[in-house]
């Protein structure tokens, strides 16, 4: 299945316009040249009518073409701008992001894990840009999806500083198998590029596609003190 890309495809609006002015100049001259013919004909072998008929359904159908790639330019300009349109929304939300890289913002980074199969020693490696384990912890996880929070916390016991993330995940089965797993991190939209092909957005500092976002949801309220469904206590009386 082919990809349509209505970005790329705006690289050619215009075309058609252009197609159109070409036709009626030559269309233009083709009724020139057929006036002149019938003008100066051989009375006794007259244009053939068939062949005249033939000629101007040409011209009509080129015509036709030419009006019809028009319309689909319309229509890709219309896409891009709805495409732009859904872009732009992504700003403030919180996204899922398919891959192994996360962006540590001094405070936390967060992925998740998607197990084949449970385990009971799981390992979870971080590492930095170079590829040098900055941490690692084992434990044990049940099939399925588990969300590893890394708070920057480093094997040496210091604080790991704000930046780019991959995330590297182990685990066995109770047969001493591979269990298969996939990670997905998750970031705030902060920008939306549109000066490229496509548009791209920009994750907690880093660059993302849209093929590479898997959620999309409201950013949670960190500022809110009081946890979902759950009421604030009543003041006490006297207080």
């Amino acid at each position: 299945m082919v990809e349509i890309n209505p970005f790329s495809a705006l690289s050619s609006v215009g075309q058609a316009s252009n197609d159109r002015k070409t036709i009626a100049d030559n269309f233009e001259t083709f009724l020139t040249l057929l006036t002149t013919q019938l003008q100066n004909q051989n009375p006794l072998d007259p244009l053939d009518t068939n062949q005249f008929t033939q000629q101007l359904v040409q011209f009509t159908e080129v015509e036709q073409s030419v009006k019809m790639n028009e319309n689909l330019e319309t229509l890709t300009q219309l896409s891009a701008a709805n495409a732009i349109t859904n872009a732009v929304t992504y700003i403030g939300k919180e996204v899922t992001i398919s891959g192994k890289s996360a962006q540590f913002d001094g405070t936390f980074a967060t992925w998740d894990a998607n197990f084949a199969e449970s385990s009971d020693a799981a390992t979870f490696t971080i590492l930095d840009s170079n590829g040098a384990a900055v941490y690692s912890e084992t434990r044990p996880v049940q099939a399925g999806i588990t969300t590893f929070v890394w708070d920057g916390r480093t094997l040496q016991g210091g604080k790991a500083p704000s930046g780019t993330y991959t995330i590297s995940v182990r685990a066995e089965n109770g047969n001493g198998g591979t269990v298969p797993v996939t990670t997905a991190a998750f970031g705030i939209v902060e920008a939306v590029d549109l000066s490229g092909s496509e548009p791209v957005l920009t994750v907690s500092g880093r660059e993302v596609r849209l093929d590479e976002i898997t959620a999309i949801r409201a950013a949670s309220n960190d500022d809110d003190p009081t946890p979902p469904d759950e009421e604030p206590p009543p003041d006490e009386e006297g207080e």
